[in-house]
């Protein structure tokens, strides 16, 4: 099983040298670890600063989107192009600390994790955000928790562990990282989940305001409503053409 973490990096020149560092330190220890930054239509110069520290980092990949796509746009390229069994994201502006990845990929490395376990979610605890965000978050929390019904307190925290085969057979659309858990639901994987600590953005500026979150979450609350109530119900089991020798 190998690890790859895919980073969404939009603007974010100002985090790629400290992100980069603490991942190399946190994460040596894991399998096959690769790094895969996605710079997303960056404007500034996140790319430049990821090819200066590739040449002495083997596992340290480049993805690039020619304009902007957003974030679930980048995370889906991301593992598109990993090589891992097992993918881990958080977020570009480091407020995810890199230190917490090995707790989140653990529940899916153990020996004797579940077949079925397929998402193991962070949720930020002590979060480091101005008021107004944190209300906001907690509302539209409260809201999607009551329409899915998904058992997650947080599905704005960044850090995510994950099947690579599993995520890449969920429907992809726009916005999608805040769903991640009703979606693994939805095919039938268990969700565990993992307390993860947050601090204050390294630096940049926030992408994201309340009014825009509300704008989109609106409408994709109700198509991954949607959704759920039109997952597949018949799961295919195989029949064994030969019967097992009793010798």
């Amino acid at each position: 099983m190998k690890v790859s973490i895919v980073i969404p990096m939009h603007n974010e020149a100002e985090n790629v040298d400290t992100m980069v560092a603490e991942i190399e330190t946190a994460c040596a220890e894991l399998p096959g670890m690769e790094l895969l930054l996605v710079d997303d239509g960056s404007t500034d110069a996140t790319a430049d600063l990821i090819r200066a520290l590739a040449p002495t980092r083997p596992w340290l990949r480049l993805i690039r989107h020619p304009k902007a796509g957003g974030q679930s746009a980048a995370v889906h390229s991301g593992v598109l192009a990993a090589k891992g069994d097992i993918i881990c994201t958080l977020d570009g502006d480091g407020q995810n600390p890199p230190a917490e990845i090995p707790n989140l990929v653990a529940p899916l490395l153990a020996p004797d994790a579940p077949a079925d376990l397929g998402l193991v979610a962070g949720q930020r605890v002590d979060r480091q955000d101005t008021a107004s965000k944190k209300l906001g978050s907690r509302f539209a929390n409260g809201v999607r928790a009551w329409m899915l019904n998904d058992g997650t307190r947080d599905t704005g925290c960044g850090l995510k562990a994950f099947r690579r085969d599993a995520f890449l057979a969920l429907p992809f659309f726009n916005h999608m990282h805040r769903y991640l858990p009703a979606l693994f639901s939805r095919d039938g994987w268990k969700v565990a989940h993992v307390d993860v600590t947050h601090r204050e953005r390294g630096g940049g500026t926030s992408k994201y305001n309340n009014f825009q979150r509300a704008m989109v979450g609106i409408r994709d609350l109700m198509g991954v409503a949607w959704l759920i109530k039109r997952a597949k119900t018949a799961r295919p089991a195989e029949d064994p053409l030969r019967p097992e020798s009793t010798t």
